[in-house]
């Protein structure tokens, strides 16, 4: 037979509202989550793939509004030449049944919902193996059934399922509904397609987390992508390549500071090209120790750069105040607010003081000398 080409994605999240991102990026979120579906199909053409195999979380809700499932129906019409097969996940489980009846009702021909547990024939030759979610938390693992299922002598045997795999770290996952890690083995699997991990991750040769189209945190960094998967024949090792689809970028830099360094120069530094900036998301964790005067020109140049990014946020409270009287001096003659920074200044220069007392000290401090700094201006 020839080679069977697919890509594997999952985790759409199709209709996710973005409320902890501010309310400026929440739409350009939204709109490159709906466009990951035309990155998908450009990625099937480009790899001459003719199946696009989704593991799960096509919506972020089991109630998704009929304008987010009905344009998701229409791009993926418009990918002609190419059928898509669409598993529910924890996020829009089969327990969403009016959804996925809708959804089924409406789809194109070349859209395809899973709702059985049972192989199901998808080219000549090609046997899928789904394990939709039934509820949310089903409370096992619904890959068991994939060793004792029959299929065609010769044929290709491609698992699709959304959970856990056995020693990955995932909050909340139940012991019951963990998906063994030699599950491919065991079933007897030319591939077994993953969802449910956000990121790319290898388990075997012959099983993979895609990770999401477009990412949605920085808990895992970069664009998006999915996986462009080749199958020579039953028991061949499977080809497999990361394709790009993000279109935000998502990174989280250490901005480590020694004293006496230009801070602003070395945040600078790390920024991307200006051309890039308005699709990316940029968190940066200031560490190590700075002086007032530089913490304050850090935050200068932070507050500066900030407005051509999608999303930027500076984390400083990793950051200790090197403290020197002569700094306040500048901006203070005397008064009252020279005692009350004097004695702000005394944990910090005192070493056997309690962290916490060092750190709300230098906080204090830094925006005490940022307050005058703008009077002075």
């Amino acid at each position: 037979m020839p080679p069977f080409r697919f890509i594997h994605s999952s985790d759409l999240h199709l209709g996710k509202r973005f409320g902890t991102l501010p309310e400026a990026i929440r739409g350009q979120a939204s709109e490159a989550r709906h466009n990951a579906l035309h990155a998908l199909a450009r990625a099937a053409r480009d790899h001459e793939a003719g199946h696009i195999l989704v593991a799960g979380d096509v919506f972020d809700t089991e109630t998704p509004t009929e304008q987010v499932w009905r344009q998701a129906l229409t791009a993926m019409a418009g990918a002609e030449g190419i059928d898509w097969w669409l598993l529910p996940g924890n996020h829009d489980s089969l327990a969403a049944e009016s959804l996925w009846q809708r959804v089924a009702a409406q789809a194109p021909a070349n859209v395809h919902v899973l709702t059985e547990a049972a192989p199901l024939e998808i080219a000549p030759g090609v046997m899928l193996l789904p394990a939709p979610l039934s509820r949310k938390f089903p409370g096992r693992d619904l890959t068991d059934y994939m060793p004792a299922a029959a299929t065609p002598a010769g044929a290709l045997r491609i698992g699709l399922a959304h959970g856990a795999i056995q020693g990955f770290d995932e909050d909340g996952v139940r012991a019951e509904e963990i998906i063994p890690p030699d599950r491919a083995q065991s079933a007897g699997l030319d591939y077994l397609a993953l969802g449910d991990w956000h990121g790319q991750m290898r388990i075997g040769a012959r099983t993979w987390f895609s990770g999401a189209p477009e990412r949605d945190g920085f808990r895992h960094a970069g664009r998006g992508a999915c996986l462009a998967v080749t199958l020579d024949g039953p028991g061949a090792e499977p080809v497999v390549d990361g394709v790009p689809t993000g279109t935000l970028h998502w990174a989280e830099a250490p901005l480590p500071l020694l004293p006496g360094q230009d801070a602003a120069q070395a945040l600078q530094a790390l920024l991307p090209p200006a051309a890039e900036r308005r699709q990316t998301l940029l968190r940066i964790r200031a560490t190590g120790r700075a002086s007032l005067p530089e913490q304050a020109a850090l935050h200068r140049a932070a507050e500066d750069a900030a407005p051509e990014f999608g999303f930027f946020e500076l984390l400083a409270a990793g950051l200790a105040t090197e403290y020197d009287e002569a700094d306040l001096s500048a901006v203070i003659q005397g008064g009252a607010l020279q005692a009350a920074a004097e004695e702000l200044g005394r944990p910090l220069a005192d070493e056997t003081a309690p962290e916490e007392d060092r750190r709300l000290a230098g906080a204090a401090l830094n925006r005490l000398y940022a307050y005058l700094q703008e009077d002075a201006s």
